[in-house]
């Protein structure tokens, strides 16, 4: 790691430049990607970070899930910051700033550095000439029929055609992966753990469609006739692709649209919007999508219920993070539908636990001890549908005050999945119900209640999420996670996630479970709770079993029923 830096460090004389700054993202901004230059300079995983190399110290930002994580892995040659020291930020004021434009949109040097640094553009990635990883093409894009999406390619073109003509624009540059395959009803392999298909789109207000990527990635689109040639453009070829077109405004992405290509397309149209409405169109799902959603969660439902089992029945013979992470996986593949899993899985045990964000390595995972107290974060990509769920488990009696904590946790995910959404109806206020019973004894965490979850795409999207300062409308057919959690460093990590989907039913509007999976029992203390929270548990235990039961073995389905 060091040597890189160095290397980088030599750089700075011939760029006239006093430091240079690295994103985790790649060019498409995607959470998840193959190419992880954040990594290789400063050693650092997490799915979140941006680290300023100056000529003789080095900072890396990250979030709160990645606290202990970041100093592990970085803190020797790092300082450490949290994400909110970046705004207005005077750590660097003064100095050069290199960058690369492909990696940065205009919103972010706004709210991080351009109101106190002279930010300087270099057409070069520095970390590629340190470093350069080669990523494999080896899974075109493929295309989903109606009866699996349940909405058409053209009706939801015909909707951003007319938010173009709202908006009097001739186009809208959709730059999000995501939002390019929820369009187009195309999934792709080249994020991992989530089916993106690394791909732009240009439609006009006419309805044109231009699909920006590589030739070798669409062939089979453009074989089957669900791309026309005429409709396709090379990546290579497409700065003087769009300065050909004709028209004189376009709507970008703020999110995803880099300086690069703003100040590509500012060079001939005036950019008259910055937000893509296709963000909220993805994140409300049509009943068949819903539905499909259900089948996927049942089907998850029992491979996480016989891993449950089998690791509280197993715990005489200490097994590894890593040997119980990878028996959850074989427990997912006996379904020919599960495709891989939807994220690395966090798999937990004692101070592990802890680490929010935490991977286990072979090479220095932890042997689950019976004493111990399990988080288990995992989830996958099935035909058709995308899981997240997280379970504390443990194998022995454990002490009052931890009990009493993870009861805590349990109220405030009881609390959020019963939320009147008539009457909270944004994320902030349902965060609020989640945190309450954790605040009366001066205790929280530093993560979202929930975040937005795709269909057979990403499993972390947006704009919908359970946070501290979302107030984005919850509304029906949105899909969102149900986490509440507490982390005491060193000793113990607790989380019980679901995830949950929005209903309405004569008027009123509420959340379902969409998870199907047992709730640890043998941590709770039912003193702390309420005749209905007890009842809220026994009715999901009782639907969990009714739904996923009749593919238990006996004595999985015998365990399963004592739960009630």
């Amino acid at each position: 790691m060091m040597k890189n830096i160095q290397i980088l460090r030599k750089e700075f004389e011939k760029y006239k430049i006093d430091g240079y700054v690295v994103p985790k993202n790649d060019d498409y901004f995607t959470e998840y990607s193959k190419v992880n230059r954040l990594r290789i300079i400063s050693n650092f995983s997490g799915s979140a970070g941006l680290a300023v190399i100056l000529k003789n110290k080095n900072y890396l930002f990250t979030d709160g899930r990645y606290t202990i994580q970041s100093q592990a892995e970085s803190g020797k040659n790092f300082i450490i910051c949290g994400f909110e020291k970046l705004i207005n930020c005077n750590l660097f004021k003064n100095l050069i700033l290199g960058i690369d434009p492909k990696l940065f949109t205009n919103s972010q040097i706004k709210n991080y550095f351009l109101k106190n640094n002279n930010i300087k553009h270099i057409n070069k990635n520095l970390i590629d000439e340190i470093k350069k990883e080669r990523v494999k093409l080896n899974i075109p894009f493929f295309s989903l029929n109606k009866n699996i999406v349940g909405e058409s390619v053209s009706s939801k073109i015909n909707k951003i055609s007319k938010y173009l003509k709202t908006n009097k624009s001739d186009y809208i540059f959709i730059t999000a992966p995501e939002n390019v395959a929820w369009l187009l009803n195309i999934r792709g392999g080249d994020g991992p753990n989530s089916p993106v298909p690394n791909s732009r789109l240009i439609i006009s207000k006419s309805k044109k469609i231009f699909l920006i990527s590589k030739k070798e990635k669409c062939i089979k689109l453009i074989k089957n006739k669900i791309i026309k040639l005429n409709q396709f453009l090379d990546i290579n070829k497409l700065p003087n692709e769009i300065i050909k077109l004709k028209g004189k405004k376009f709507i970008i992405d703020d999110k995803s649209c880099s300086i690069f290509f703003e100040n590509l397309i500012k060079s001939k149209f005036k950019i008259v919007g910055r937000e893509d409405p296709t963000y909220l169109l993805k994140s409300i799902k049509n009943k068949v999508e819903i539905d499909r959603m259900i089948n996927a969660h049942i089907i998850d439902g029992v491979a996480l219920t016989k891993f449950i089992y089998w690791i509280k029945k197993i715990n005489k013979k200490k097994i590894s993070e890593v040997e119980a992470a990878r028996k959850l996986e074989r427990f997912r593949k006996m379904n020919k539908n599960f495709l891989y899993p939807s994220f690395d899985t966090i798999a937990g045990a004692g101070k592990n636990g802890a680490i929010v964000h935490y991977r286990a390595k072979k090479e220095n995972c932890r042997k689950i001890n019976k004493k111990d107290i399990f988080l288990c974060d995992s989830g996958g990509q099935y035909k058709y549908g995308t899981t997240d769920v997280t379970r504390t488990i443990c194998f022995s009696n454990q002490k009052q005050s931890i009990k009493n904590i993870y009861t805590k946790v349990l109220k405030g995910h009881i609390a959020v999945a019963t939320t009147n959404i008539n009457k909270d109806n944004i994320g902030m206020k349902i965060d609020r119900r989640a945190r309450k019973f954790l605040k009366k004894s001066n205790l929280d965490y530093a993560h979202g209640t929930g975040h937005g979850v795709g269909f057979f795409l990403n499993v972390h999207e947006g704009p919908q999420s359970i946070t501290k300062i979302n107030k984005v409308k919850i509304e029906p057919g949105m899909v969102v996670s149900n986490e509440p959690g507490y982390y005491k460093k060193d000793h113990f990590g607790i989380r019980i996630e679901n995830l949950v989907y929005v209903d309405k039913k004569n008027g009123k509007i509420f959340f379902k479970n969409l998870t199907m999976a047992p709730i640890e029992k043998d941590l709770i203390n039912f003193n702390l709770l309420t005749i209905s929270e007890k009842n809220y548990l026994f009715k999901y235990h009782m639907d969990v079993y009714l739904k996923i039961s009749k593919y238990l073995n006996q004595n999985e389905k015998k365990w399963l029923a004592s739960l009630l």
